[in-house]
């Protein structure tokens, strides 16, 4: 599969873009509104073609796929115009700015005959997997799930992160992680509760608490933001035990990472060597497109992620506990 990128945002520079080469797959071009930035990082990582607009690189016939890494209120616009050039999307997350707009794409991208999947790359790293193959088969009934992702973003930081035109918060940037992985351990909840503080003044909340609650009692604890040093990590507590991994979600594609687990007081730890989870990311989007099937971070599990992040803010607005349909 041949991958056009839009734009030279540092996670495609550094991260998706060495995942591809490193696949059996290649990028055929990159663009930027500034066209000697894509003609710089061409040369770093030998990509044939350079644009200076996002629209040329989707006029490119030699293109079959685009990977997508602009802001978050961007992506929804040029996840349609890459589906109307018929070019197959990966897209950071988060998606879109809410669930509706979410479902929006995923039908616009169904009707043009195009795969879509949402970046969440550390659903492709053995870490992950196997957490999940561990609470599903060995532990029994899971009654809380605590998930964490913080850092520090840097005083008077000018950055998309914090720009409310462009869908910024914290939240937005890694609190999704946080919900994703207590919907991989526990599923959808009934109700949300949230608790948002913009420290910064910015127009976006830098700092999210949460509480999911589930039918059968089952909670979840989630926490997100800028302004504590760097922090990620899930523990999940069940009836005869739990687990716990740190780091488990930006883990450097050079970093060994374990994770350790109980069952009836007997304790386990399970080492996963280093893993280029980007490049296991682009490899099952392309096998996906190949096999016509849909990714595993699908239409479902995008859509209700952000069905759960429009109920904490929703929550965090008000102050009350918001009900999921």
């Amino acid at each position: 599969m041949r991958f056009g990128v839009l734009s030279t945002a540092n996670i495609g520079v550094e991260s998706v873009i060495p995942g591809i080469v490193a696949s059996e797959h290649e990028v055929g071009a990159i663009a930027s509104r500034d066209v000697s930035r894509a003609e710089s990082v061409a040369e770093r990582h030998d990509i044939p073609e350079t644009y200076g607009s996002y629209e040329a690189l989707l006029d490119d016939d030699g293109l079959d796929a685009v990977y997508i890494p602009l802001p978050n209120g961007l992506h929804a616009e040029w996840v349609r115009k890459a589906a109307d050039a018929g070019l197959h999307v990966l897209c950071e997350k988060t998606l879109t700015e809410n669930a509706e707009e979410t479902r929006a794409v995923f039908d616009y991208c169904a009707d043009r005959g195009v795969t879509l999947m949402e970046g969440f790359m550390y659903r492709f790293h053995p870490l992950t997997e196997r957490a999940a193959e561990i609470v599903e088969t060995e532990l029994g009934e899971v009654r809380n799930v605590t998930s964490t992702f913080t850092f520090r973003l840097p005083d008077g930081a000018e950055d998309i992160r914090i720009d409310p035109d462009l869908a910024g918060g914290s939240v937005m940037d890694v609190g999704c992680y946080a919900v994703s992985a207590a919907r991989l351990f526990l599923g959808n909840p009934e109700r949300a509760y949230g608790v948002t503080n913009d420290k910064r003044d910015c127009g976006v909340e830098t700092e999210m608490t949460g509480v999911l609650e589930y039918e059968n009692g089952a909670t979840a604890r989630l926490q997100s933001g800028f302004e504590t040093p760097l922090t990620q990590y899930y523990r999940v507590e069940t009836t005869d035990g739990w687990l716990r991994a740190e780091p488990t979600f930006d883990i450097g594609v050079e970093n060994p990472t374990q994770l350790t687990y109980a069952v009836d007081g007997e304790e386990e730890t399970e080492s996963f060597d280093a893993t280029d989870h980007y490049r296991l990311e682009v490899e099952h989007f392309a096998d996906s497109v190949e096999a016509s099937e849909e990714p595993r971070v699908g239409r479902d599990e995008s859509v209700d992620i952000m069905r759960i992040i429009d109920a904490l803010y929703e929550s965090g607005d008000d102050g009350q506990p918001v009900a999921l349909d």
